[in-house]
């Protein structure tokens, strides 16, 4: 790897002039932040049943004692074999802060339509304890635009991350934030899609500080060399996504 090397003092001068860009980046983060939690709301008048491993719940009891409620979209179709390796890696990143979040008023809550024994036999494997529920038998996925027909797709009519276009597959990731207030009523304050979900992969952070970077140029998609975690010693591993995005 060929690079530029200089003086200890040069060194600190180009770190100068890139700490001014990583602090207008902050200032501008904080910006975003005051915007994003500044939006509208609007009221959801459906009370979404699903299926829990404890039995049906709704949405409104999805909150708990809370009155803040995230809901992370997991990719995890109906006739899936297994969760979204990518899902499953930013499952890895949230999973130990439920305990946190509810601390501070804030449930967390993994939403997939995949039928709740799956969910339950994934989740064994990868050792989380999340709570996950499952929205095979109500509209949820749909009206939060995460879950398309085949014909959307192969039409490239799919209305995700606010916009028509077209994603690999019917179920897509996603991000969606609701508020409850004392009289009971629910509304929908936030939602992010695609590279909107970025901010939650921790490993990003870690990897964008490294010399050699994410290394993803060249790869057949950017995260093509994600894996479950069980999986990275798996020379017979063979990935889902590549046929699907080439």
């Amino acid at each position: 790897m060929n690079h530029k090397v200089v003086s200890e003092n040069e060194w600190i001068e180009a770190r100068k002039e890139l700490l001014v860009k990583e602090k207008e980046h902050s200032r501008l983060r904080d910006e975003i932040t005051r915007l994003r939690q500044q939006l509208p709301w609007h009221r959801v008048e459906t009370d979404y049943v699903f299926e829990s491993s404890d039995g049906t719940c709704r949405l409104s009891e999805l909150f708990g004692a809370n009155s803040q409620l995230i809901t992370y979209h997991f990719m995890f179709g109906p006739d899936w074999p297994e969760g979204c390796k990518i899902c499953s890696m930013l499952g890895d990143h949230y999973d130990p802060l439920v305990v946190h979040l509810q601390a501070r008023d804030v449930s967390l809550v993994t939403v997939s339509r995949a039928p709740v024994e799956k969910l339950e036999e994934f989740r064994k494997r990868m050792g989380w304890s999340f709570p996950w529920v499952s929205s095979l038998n109500n509209q949820f996925n749909r009206d939060f635009g995460v879950t398309f027909t085949q014909e959307e797709l192969d039409a490239s009519r799919m209305n995700y991350n606010y916009k028509i276009g077209k994603f690999p597959t019917t179920e897509c990731p996603g991000i969606s934030c609701f508020f409850k207030n004392s009289q009971g009523e629910v509304f929908h304050t936030y939602s992010a899609y695609a590279r909107g979900l970025e901010n939650l992969l921790g490993i990003y952070s870690f990897l964008d500080l490294v010399a050699k970077g994410r290394e993803e140029d060249g790869l057949p998609y950017g995260m093509h060399w994600v894996r479950h975690h069980d999986r990275y010693a798996d020379d017979s591993f063979v990935d889902p996504y590549v046929k699907l995005v080439t």
